[in-house]
């Protein structure tokens, strides 16, 4: 987490590690005696560290590989809408951005999701469309193909639910399910 102190209500009730997100040894560090990963790893603003240092593809190499040897069975991780076969599935200005603006970003989070689907984990990797800032809703649509017109959204909170919820159920292991509003 870059900002510990965005955890707000939450400090009380979750546990900090502090690590590199790209460190077997440093996840290994953190997982055992917990049940479930949920990565929501982003790049913030900058897309230069994720073309140059293949973030996404790197952390979920030691995510997976900790996982499995704190015998953790449950993976919940973020990627994005258009990433591999997702982007046959958008529209033509998303297509745009993906295929220019994100094309560095989209390979790279499409070699991690590749790695996490051919892992001995029961993975759910979520795709959601352009995330916003706004409040929980829980009025969004999630599903293994959704259609798709414009740029369409869903808040960061709204994100946030559905991956804790997927964490903690069965329905969406195997899947990778597009959540938008």
């Amino acid at each position: 987490m870059r900002n510990p102190a965005a955890l707000g209500d939450l400090t009380d009730r979750v546990t900090l590690a502090t690590g590199d997100a790209t460190s077997l040894r440093d996840l290994s560090a953190a997982l055992p005696g917990h049940d479930a990963v949920v990565s929501a790893l982003g790049a913030g603003n900058s897309l230069s560290s994720v073309r140059a240092g293949n973030l996404f593809a790197r952390s979920s190499a030691a995510v997976t590989g900790a996982a499995e040897d704190a015998g953790v069975s449950r993976l919940v991780w973020l990627s994005s809408f258009g990433v591999g076969h997702m982007l046959d599935w958008s529209s033509t200005p998303q297509k745009l951005i993906y295929r220019t603006l994100l094309r560095d970003i989209y390979a790279n989070k499409a070699i991690a999701d590749e790695s996490i689907r051919s892992s001995g984990l029961e993975w759910t990797i979520v795709l959601p469309t352009r995330l916003t800032n706004g409040p929980v809703r829980g009025t969004y649509s999630a599903g293994d193909r959704l259609p798709m017109k414009d740029n369409p959204t869903i808040s960061r909170a709204d994100v946030a639910a559905f991956m804790h919820r997927a964490a903690h159920g069965s329905e969406w292991i195997h899947r990778s399910p597009v959540i938008t509003d």
